[in-house]
């Protein structure tokens, strides 16, 4: 399992190999459809959902603006109440420190609770290099590791795999990762539960150090925060005697009243639940209550190159709800693993380019990987407007120009595959800012279209391949409209 999967094919080719998959777009939609029902009935009970929504965007952008303020505050808080704050500019700092830390522990197994950034990361991999053992405990999250998958869900990992395929994983794999499925196993969700649950229950009881990330952070108190439905992360931060915490710098927010406001919209936007029924939260250390060392680790690993940008900046909002991979069109067919990220979806085809820039085949061909049908920006509980910054980083993959990485200014070139592109842009540029070049070329069209081909030869083969090639009208617009109202445009 990768964190980031670079050196796949860039997202058309992956995608064209996933729709084949049957069974892979049966999981996906029966699935897609099902939470997107639930979440639409969920938020529907809210009167001010969209005041929230607001508040919501207010509330980050704010953070964002100020955020060197907020995360020295929250290191404050942290380190106040017995905690230990480390930085990370990048994954493998990130990964020295984290294996440094079970290290000096002497131990030589940890537990988990799902986090996304550990996984942007490579966090497993890096253990497992030092010799180092991470029992993921989140159930989605289990069922990944035991398969040797890889996530293709924010919110549920698995959600490409059905109980069948559940089933066979568990009966095949645990015995070789501890406590063997019990003899005679079916595909009913309360046995496969239980089965994860005696598995994990041994772990839980043996671990003495835990890692987790943090769906918040509050400045003011330095406490973290971290919500889900199984209580399998509350086991994990409350058993083990030391907990590190890796969590995106982006999480943070001033107060526990803006916390509110997020406790609200991100249940009902991602389970679709008025509450979330574990909410776990911990500040520093307590005397024998909970892990007596609480390591905090803040990740950066391109997101102030990604603050750096006016428009992409708003990806930074995120609480991970995965809204906008249900109401996705192309996710629905195409699955999370096509994207080359553990962050898929619409928000993965803005995000990802930004935080590991465009250089690679993948990265360049994520902004491409959406319709532009809206639908993500519409369910967003904080509003990024992603098709915006779609159309933006899709300039960025053209053009190139200025942009920032590794906290340093650049100017990128445009990318590989996109002359013919930039040729046919400049070249419409110039007939559109020529009126009487226009209207000659839109005559000469109309008069020769019986002799159009049904398709574009050369690269405009890749478009008109999935479209109908528009006809050509008898008579271009200006000169009917010249025809029946006369030059001056009046009526005859």
């Amino acid at each position: 399992m990768s964190g980031t999967f670079l050196g796949m094919p860039a997202f058309p080719e992956a995608a064209r190999e996933a729709v084949r998959d049957a069974t892979l777009r049966g999981n996906l939609r029966h699935a897609t459809h099902t939470i997107r029902a639930k979440r639409a009935a969920a938020v529907a009970e809210v009167s001010d959902w969209a005041e929230l929504r607001e508040a919501g965007r207010r509330i980050k952008d704010h953070t964002l603006r100020h955020l060197d303020r907020y995360l020295l505050r929250l290191e404050e808080s942290v380190t106040a109440a017995g905690g230990t704050v480390h930085w990370a500019a990048d994954a493998a700092e990130a990964n020295r420190i984290v294996t440094d830390l079970v290290r000096a522990t002497g131990e030589r197994e940890v537990v988990k609770v799902k986090s996304m950034a550990t996984q942007e990361i490579a966090l497993n991999e890096a253990l497992e290099a030092a010799g180092i053992r991470a029992y993921e405990t989140d159930l989605a999250e289990l069922i990944v590791q035991l398969g040797k998958d890889r996530p293709s869900h924010i919110l549920v990992p698995a959600i490409h795999r059905n109980r069948g395929e559940i089933r066979d994983i568990f009966a095949r794999e645990m015995g070789a990762w501890g406590r063997p499925a019990p003899e005679g196993l079916t595909d009913s969700p309360a046995e496969l539960a239980e089965a994860a649950r005696l598995h994990l229950r041994e772990k839980f009881l043996r671990a003495r150090v835990g890692i987790s990330g943090a769906n918040f952070m509050v400045a003011d108190t330095g406490t973290m925060v971290v919500v889900e439905s199984e209580g399998n992360g509350r086991m994990c931060l409350t058993l083990p005697e030391t907990l590190i915490s890796v969590v995106g710098i982006e999480k943070v927010v001033p107060t526990w009243r803006d916390l509110e406001v997020f406790l609200q919209t991100l249940p009902r936007s991602s389970t679709a639940e008025r509450m979330n029924p574990y909410t776990s939260t911990w500040t520093g250390t307590t005397g024998g209550d909970g892990p007596s060392v609480f390591h905090l680790v803040l990740l950066d690993n391109g997101r102030t190159d990604t603050l750096a940008d006016d428009i992409g900046r708003q990806a930074l909002r995120c609480i991970r709800c995965s809204a906008c991979l249900n109401v996705c069109p192309v996710y629905e067919r195409a699955g999370g693993h096509a994207y080359g990220s553990v962050y898929p979806g619409p928000i993965g085809a803005i995000l990802s380019p930004q935080l590991r820039g465009t250089g690679s085949a993948i990265d360049a061909s994520l902004p491409y990987a959406s319709s532009l049908c809206g639908a993500c920006y519409e369910v967003c509980p904080v509003a990024i407007d992603i098709p915006e910054v779609l159309v933006h980083l899709r300039e960025r993959v053209a053009q190139g120009g200025p942009a920032v990485r590794g906290g340093n200014k650049v100017v990128l070139r445009p990318a590989k595959g996109h002359a013919a592109e930039r040729a046919a842009m400049r070249a419409a540029r110039w007939a559109l800012t020529r009126p009487g070049a226009l209207g000659t070329g839109q005559r000469l069209a109309a008069r020769t279209r019986r002799f159009h081909p049904r398709s574009l030869p050369g690269p405009g083969r890749a478009w008109s391949a999935a479209r109908d090639l528009p006809e050509v009208p008898p008579e271009p617009f200006r000169d009917w409209w010249r025809r029946t109202n006369g030059p001056e445009g009046g009526a005859k």
